[in-house]
């Protein structure tokens, strides 16, 4: 009896009046920040004065949201419950979302590679799933510097940038085809991610942070200023188009088209850049799974535990920080000559930190070192900035909430994967001959 009843594990109690109390606060807050923000709004009148007028009803909505929100997070975490205590998700609803989880990524695979050809007629969405699968890539390729090397990088659409302005150039001066530019511009890239990764040997934190940061920023000056090569603010046009290994996608003789013996149609090339771009994030997340697996990956994950230890087992912490940053580098280049291919057109004005801030937060709410969480996370950031358009001024508002929300529920991301690829299963005694105590 007295097994059995250490075995059962207390429950907690609703505490009703905290969970009224925390909605209480949280609404006042509420009221408080968004009192300027919503419930009064001001414009320079015709005549040069200020005037004003009350939206109080969507105040009121506003607070009464986050009050009922409160109340609902109190109960989500009341319903899952911490570590030590009985959860009421039976077992079976359990296994079943095990099962869900494995069957998770096949799925998605193959609905992406079904995507032109669901919605071969929706140019909108063919767009949209481009823009997508490249943001995936891009938070791919910081995955390895943040996510396994543990490395903050803020600075990361500068190789973005250097991969498509070194495609553009050599595209567009020596008349080079997109398949010659493409690796041109994956190791011009990593090698600005080596000359990076130089300066910040010795830096950790907040300080790597803001030298990375301003790495940024010195590439988007240059790019803005050196116009006898960039073009400066007027950018580059007239980029060439990807071919299908020599053959242009286009309505002549010559075109792919023809020599299928099928009518050209312009969403013919939509469809091919969506399944570049899909093979290019494949082969991003095959390299990343198979360097993780390698010693150099497990290198990037005993630095990212701790530096110090790392250096104590004999790890050249200055190889395992250079290439975390060439190969994260390459693969934004490799994004950046597809962004450059797709648009045609690029600018300095594309690649501010704006751009960076977002592909960390891709990483970051995805979860640093996971692959699917980083993919779910673009589509849920770069959908969501679709979704809620609608909402106009209050897009960016809801949108924020809905990240704070997650980061409140969810720190570690989506799906939170910090385990070494190596670890042992089971605990080894050690002999007492190898322990100064004389007991393993």
């Amino acid at each position: 009896m007295a097994a059995v009843a250490t075995s059962i594990k207390p429950t907690r109690g609703l505490d009703v009046a905290f969970i009224f109390k925390k909605a209480v606060i949280s609404a006042l807050v509420a009221l408080v920040l968004f009192s300027l923000m919503i419930g009064v709004r001001t414009e320079a009148g015709s005549d040069g004065q200020l005037t004003y007028w009350t939206r109080f009803g969507d105040l009121a909505a506003m607070v009464a949201t986050v009050f009922v929100g409160s109340i609902v997070i109190e109960l989500l975490r009341h319903w899952w419950g911490p570590v030590d205590t009985v959860r009421i998700v039976p077992p079976s609803a359990t296994k079943a979302l095990s099962l869900a989880g494995r069957a998770l990524v096949p799925v998605l695979l193959i609905f992406a590679f079904l995507v032109p050809v669901i919605f071969y007629n929706e140019r909108y969405i063919l767009d949209l799933g481009i823009l997508v699968l490249t943001y995936v890539m891009l938070g791919w390729g910081l995955n390895i510097v943040v996510g396994l090397a543990g490395l903050l990088d803020l600075g990361y659409v500068a190789f973005y940038a250097v991969g498509a302005y070194s495609y553009a150039l050599l595209a567009t001066t020596f008349g080079l085809s997109f398949w010659i530019c493409l690796p041109l511009a994956g190791i011009l890239a990593a090698f600005f991610g080596i000359l990076l990764g130089f300066p910040v040997l010795r830096l950790r934190g907040d300080y790597l942070a803001i030298v990375t940061l301003a790495f940024g920023e010195i590439i988007r000056l240059v790019l803005l200023n050196w116009q006898s090569l960039t073009g400066g603010p007027n950018g580059i046009s007239g980029i060439p188009r990807p071919t299908m290994f020599g053959i242009p996608l286009t309505p002549g003789d010559d075109g792919l088209a023809a020599l299928l013996g099928i009518e050209f149609s312009p969403t013919h090339r939509i469809v091919f850049l969506f399944y570049l771009i899909f093979a290019l994030a494949l082969i991003t997340n095959w390299a990343t799974i198979r360097l993780r697996r390698l010693p150099i990956g497990r290198a990037w994950e005993a630095l990212r535990e701790d530096e110090v230890a790392c250096r104590a087992l004999g790890i050249n912490t200055t190889t395992t920080k250079l290439t975390a940053f060439a190969i994260g580098a390459m693969f934004g280049g490799f994004a950046g000559a597809f962004f450059a291919t797709r648009q045609g057109f690029i600018s300095p004005e594309s690649f501010t930190f704006h751009e960076s801030a977002l592909v960390l937060a891709i990483v970051v709410l995805g979860g640093m070192g996971s692959q699917l969480g980083v993919a779910l996370a673009a589509v849920a950031l770069i959908g969501g900035f679709e979704l809620f358009r609608g909402l106009e001024q209050f897009r960016m508002l809801v949108f924020g909430m809905a990240m704070v929300l997650l980061m409140i529920w969810r720190p570690r991301g989506l799906i939170g994967h910090r385990a070494p690829t190596v670890y042992l299963e089971r605990n080894q005694a050690i002999s007492s001959d190898l322990v100064k105590e004389g007991a393993g």
